[in-house]
């Protein structure tokens, strides 16, 4: 019998460039649309900024003994802040500088409620102390928020539309349409890349609509002056043809004035 030592068995270890994301599918396509959705708005928000990393149904690894074990816990949506925007396969903590997720969000299903709600919400709390733990269902719209204060979460108390502030996002998140959204401070919707288009196309097509209505004002306006001057020069030449006449006459019409 062969032994290996903890230290060569470390040293067989994959290499982190090389470790990929181990998480199933989404369960269903509202799980899918919801992790889509909620990906996609936040990067529309935030694309002129490089210094953050979404992850999306993304292996953490976060120990060489989790790798043994094959213990993976992949989020359905994570981000960290200050850190480098580019791809990756999976998120390394070790090859992070030690960095967890700034903030969770998990889907509920059937088949991971229980998990989310208990397991894993004690690993993001006491092994990542991730700053905010969130979860959402897409069936039936459970939805709950906690923060960590000290080393223990609690629960983010929700404004009166059950809305949840986040800190680190610096939105709200909240339930609309049924489905999980960001919310601007000021309460507005952040919108996905293909709503933010429909909009602007919407405001181009009101300004193009106001420009047309200003030019045909404006052609209007132009009509009636050009009436009005019309008008004013067949007056000037009724008032004429009239003072020649009385002149005809032997009436001075100066006189009459």
């Amino acid at each position: 019998m062969m032994f290996v030592t903890a230290q060569q068995l470390e040293q067989q270890m994959p290499d982190a460039t090389r470790l990929l994301s181990d998480e199933p599918e989404m369960e269903t396509s509202l799980h899918y649309m919801q992790l889509l959705l909620l990906v996609t708005s936040l990067e529309w928000l935030w694309r002129d900024c490089n210094d953050f990393f979404i992850g999306a149904n993304l292996t953490i690894y976060f120990s060489r003994q989790q790798l043994r074990n094959r213990d993976f816990r992949g989020p359905d949506f994570f981000l960290v802040k200050d850190t480098e925007k580019r791809s990756r396969n999976s998120w390394v903590v070790w090859e992070e500088d030690g960095r967890y997720p700034d903030l969770i969000i998990e889907l509920l299903s059937e088949s991971t409620a229980d998990i989310d709600r208990n397991l894993k919400k004690n690993l993001y709390e006491n092994r990542f102390h991730t700053p905010e733990y969130f979860w959402f269902s897409p069936e039936n719209l459970e939805f709950a928020g906690f923060e960590l204060v000290g080393n223990k979460y609690q629960e983010i108390t929700p404004n009166p539309r059950g809305w949840r502030w986040s800190d680190v996002l610096n939105l709200y998140l909240g339930v609309e349409g049924r489905k999980l959204r960001y919310f601007t401070p000021d309460g507005d919707l952040v919108p996905t890349p293909e709503e933010a288009a429909i909009a602007a196309q919407q405001v181009a097509l009101e300004a193009q609509q106001q420009a047309s209505e200003a030019q045909q004002q404006a052609l209007e306006a132009q009509q009636q002056a050009s009436e009005a001057q019309l008008q004013l020069e067949q007056e000037q030449l009724r008032s004429q043809r009239l003072a020649e006449h009385l002149r005809l006459l032997g009436i001075n019409p100066d006189s009459l004035s």
